[in-house]
Parts: C-alpha cells; sequence; structure tokens
C-alpha cells in the first residue's frame, strides 16, 4: 500500500494546503487532520501547542504516513525542528516556503506579515525572511479575530469587512509594505476581503500554494512521488464537531466533502 501525506492543523485552515496538494500532486493520497476541538491555536503556550502538535503527529503515524506537512504556523513556529529531529520521514511547514515567496515578489523591500499572537510573538517569519535577506524591512502584525472570524464561516460582507479593517489598520496606515504574507492557514479563506481593505497595490502571499510546491518538490527529490493511476481516497479528521469543518471544506474546495470523521486523538480512537 503506496503511503500518504499526513497534514495536521489546528483547526480547518490548513485544508488550504490540503486543497493545494491535492491540486498540485494529484495522485498523492492525504490523511488531514484538524484539532478543530482545541482551536486555535494562537493565543496558547508555546509547551501547549507543541503537546497538542504531538497528539496529531501520533494519530498519523499509526497511519504510516511518508511525509507530514504541518499546515498550522502556530505549530510550525514552536515544534517544527523537533519533529524534523524526531521523525524519519521529511517534515515541512509553512512559514519557510511563504518566505522565499515573499522574497521573490517583494520591489521595495517591505514585506508584511499577518498571523496569530503565537505566530507573530514567535518572531518565526522575521526570521525566516531575514536569513534570506538581512536587509528585508518586516512589518509583523497579530490578528487574532481573523481565526475566530474564519471558523464560524463569516469570510465576505460587511462584518467581516469590519473586522479586517479594524486588525490591518495599524500596518495599512503606514503604507510602506508591498507584499503581505498571509501568515496563517485560515486567513486565504478572507483573502478576498484582506485584498479589498490593504488595496490592490499589495501583492499577497499564501503560503498553503508556497508550502504545497515544497513538498511536491521535497517529495520527488526523495523518490516519493505516487505513480498508481488510482484515484487516491483521501482522509479527513476533527477532534470537534463536523458541521463547521463540513461547511468551510465546501468553501474552499467548492463542492460537498462529505468523508469526515470525528476522532479523539488522544487515544487514537475514531468516534
Amino acid at each position: 500500500m503506496e503511503k500518504a501525506i499526513g497534514v495536521i492543523d489546528s483547526g480547518v485552515g490548513g485544508l488550504t494546503v490540503a486543497h493545494e496538494l491535492m491540486r498540485q500532486l494529484p495522485k498523492e493520497k492525504l490523511i488531514y487532520l484538524g484539532d478543530t476541538l482545541r482551536c486555535p491555536y494562537g493565543s496558547r503556550p508555546q509547551e501547549e501547542v507543541r503537546s497538542f502538535t504531538w497528539e496529531m503527529v501520533e494519530f498519523l503515524l499509526e497511519k504510516e504516513i511518508k511525509m507530514l506537512v504541518v499546515a498550522c504556523n502556530t505549530a510550525t513556529a514552536f515544534a517544527l525542528e523537533e519533529l524534523q529531529q524526531r521523525l524519519n520521514f521529511p517534515v515541512i511547514g509553512v512559514i519557510q516556503p511563504g518566505a522565499r515567496a515573499a522574497i521573490n515578489f517583494t520591489h521595495n523591500n517591505h514585506v508584511g506579515v499577518i498571523g496569530t499572537e503565537g505566530t507573530i510573538h514567535s518572531h518565526a517569519y522575521t526570521n525566516a525572511l531575514k536569513s534570506i535577506h538581512a536587509g528585508i524591512q518586516v512589518n509583523a502584525l497579530a490578528c487574532p479575530l481573523f481565526v475566530p472570524l474564519v471558523e464560524k464561516g463569516i469570510l465576505h460582507g460587511e462584518q467581516a469587512e469590519m473586522v479586517v479593517k479594524e486588525m490591518l489598520y495599524p500596518m495599512k496606515k503606514s503604507n510602506h509594505i508591498d507584499t503581505l504574507i498571509l501568515g496563517c492557514t485560515h486567513y486565504p479563506l478572507l483573502r478576498e476581503t484582506i485584498q479589498k481593505i490593504i488595496g490592490n497595490h499589495v501583492t499577497i502571499i499564501s503560503s498553503s500554494e508556497e508550502t504545497a510546491r515544497e513538498a511536491s518538490t521535497i517529495l520527488e527529490f526523495n523518490h516519493l512521488l505516487q505513480n498508481s493511476e488510482e484515484t487516491p481516497q483521501h482522509q479527513f479528521y476533527a477532534t470537534g464537531k463536523l458541521d463547521i469543518f463540513s461547511r468551510i471544506a465546501k468553501n474552499i474546495f467548492s463542492e460537498p466533502v462529505n468523508n469526515f470523521k470525528t476522532v479523539t486523538i488522544e487515544k487514537a480512537v475514531i468516534c
């Protein structure tokens, strides 16, 4: 049996990464786990995020995956290095791919980053950007209201625009950036609203797209690409209620996705 790519996230945002993986790697099987019961991770202490991340990983290890994609920026910031050291297959996060893409797109070397409080306070994006280009100017801003907005399915309209405008006001006021990294995998679901508020002169970078490209490159380099012509049967798991999960998935995949299961990851037993 061909092994799958495992994808973990704090909730539904990582489905944007899963969608890109499915689009760019149509032969690959995905096993997705979203910790919707304990989402969001962004305001949680680092040790708690690490503990929750390992619980998700242990569940996926029972599925014998060949690659792990950490589709949560907060988990990437707090746990990626440890995961890469301890697991014996490729492990990638969403921060480095997004940082590299932003460096390629910026013309004035002023890059904005929006994310959860945990991601922004970790300085993970700032460090990643400056490790590539020491002279880059980074405007990092925590937007804690975005994930709850997405989890409620409020992606467009007056309420979404009001919240996005309020959160982005400090960044828009400075008016220096020409490139903006969506430093949370929930945020691409708000992309149209964010673009409307920040302005069309700013290029928006989705870490979801860039992470999928990196996964493809790494799988090819390690000779791990799937060669079967059979249509892969993806698996989706969530630790909480499935109604919001299913609704957001429909927005991402543009069609109903019904093969979701609830899982208790502490015991790794499907309910």
